[in-house]
């Protein structure tokens, strides 16, 4: 295994395990309630709390990897992950399930943010953008192998066996930060002691704050989308919902590849410009997706060429908020992390909401205007490779050339 490999392997073990711990309720939520004598909203309170969790624990994490580097967060995040995984499995009662997720939120919290921020350690700036394209890729793993895992686990044994896939994810991202990562792994502490850091240095920065910003709405209309896509086509087409499953496997293939492209894209055009295109571009298809109904496959389509700006806006963004704060890295990830946890939250309310008060399709253009409003926020992002070579800068200190 070449070096720049070994170093890969990790991080993108890590954002794999975060996404198999946040995604397994969905299919099993009905099996949960059934066994715990608890309605179906009640369970999928879990998530939520799991989301809070990690927006809270992102607020100190960002800090600590900026000081002790990003290998003891994978190898704490790894075993919260696996001792989350096993505590939810073994759940008697609701309020002990719901006090599990609150343990894979700490882990959530740590892998997600030293997963990301891990590309700022161990890459230059020449191979920064081709190593997070990977990190951003393997979340869709979670969707195309997980699912169809968890699926079988929970028809041939139970929901309780299901939660094998998560803990030995999170188990597999651990033993491979403490096999495969060196021990000095993060960046040298930036000089000055009064110098803010965490989410401080990130709310005191202005171009910092929008791009956090950004990604609080981005993930917001992204989630609102995903979380009632089930339904849209249970109610739309009258799919089965067995076969939801694999078309959101569908589309989570065309992020995954349009993610890993995204480093190509940006070496032929300019990367800001890039994320504002695909942000519009998510909320230009979300239109159609919502209220154009002729066949199952023209929806399903439309979705993946979706799924394609949503990869590129991901992979984009998460570069672009590396090199905010090019000594912090950790605080910018941590950032990122809350602001997608946080995302996660207010989108499921705030589509349920719309929901509730019209339908689908005024579901669809109140996602336009969010990403179109992400978009914006983007704009007025400063973007280091749209400077001049000379006014750009020094790469990110301490980064392990592979």
């Amino acid at each position: 295994m070449t070096a720049s490999r070994r170093l890969l392997l990790p991080l993108v073990l890590a954002t794999m395990a975060t996404q198999a711990s946040i995604v397994i309720l969905s299919p099993i939520i009905v099996e949960v309630g059934g066994e715990l004598e608890a309605s179906v909203s009640a369970v999928g309170q879990g998530r939520s709390i799991m989301a809070a969790t990690a927006v809270l624990a992102a607020l100190a994490i960002g800090q600590a990897i900026d000081r002790i580097g990003v290998r003891p967060l994978l190898i704490a995040g790894g075993a919260l992950g696996a001792a989350g995984a096993i505590a939810t499995a073994s759940a008697p009662s609701l309020l002990a399930f719901h006090l599990a997720h609150a343990v894979v939120g700490l882990a959530v919290a740590c892998l997600l943010s030293a997963g990301f921020a891990g590309v700022a350690a161990f890459f230059d700036e020449r191979r920064a953008g081709h190593a997070m394209g990977y990190v951003v890729a393997a979340q869709s793993v979670a969707w195309i192998v997980g699912m169809p895992v968890v699926g079988v686990l929970t028809d041939a044994v139970s929901w309780r066996a299901a939660y094998a896939v998560p803990a030995a994810a999170c188990l597999a991202a651990l033993a491979a930060a403490m096999l495969l990562l060196p021990r000095a792994t993060g960046p040298a502490e930036p000089s000055g002691g009064d110098q803010p850091v965490g989410v401080l240095a990130v709310l005191r920065h202005g171009s910092a704050r929008r791009w956090a910003l950004a990604e609080l709405v981005a993930y917001s209309a992204w989630t609102a989308e995903l979380t009632y896509a089930g339904a849209f086509y249970v109610q739309s087409y009258g799919v089965e919902e067995s076969a939801v499953g694999f078309l959101l496997a569908i589309g989570s293939v065309a992020f995954m590849l349009a993610s890993l492209g995204t480093d190509r894209l940006t070496r032929r055009f300019e990367r800001r410009r890039l994320i504002v295109l695909a942000s519009l571009g998510m909320g230009v298809m979300l239109v159609p997706v919502l209220n154009l109904t002729p066949v199952v496959w023209f929806t399903l389509a439309l979705f993946c060429v979706m799924a394609v700006f949503a990869g590129l806006r991901s992979a984009g963004a998460s570069s672009l908020g590396l090199d905010q704060l090019r000594a912090l890295p950790g605080s910018m990830m941590a950032a990122r992390t809350a602001s997608a946890q946080l995302g996660y939250m207010l989108g499921a309310v705030a589509g349920g909401v719309v929901l509730a008060l019209a339908d689908f399709g005024a579901l669809g253009f109140v996602l336009f205007a969010a990403m179109a409003a992400a978009a914006g926020l983007i704009a007025r992002v400063d973007d280091p490779l749209s400077r001049p070579r000379s006014a750009a800068g020094p790469a990110v200190a301490a980064r392990v050339a592979p």
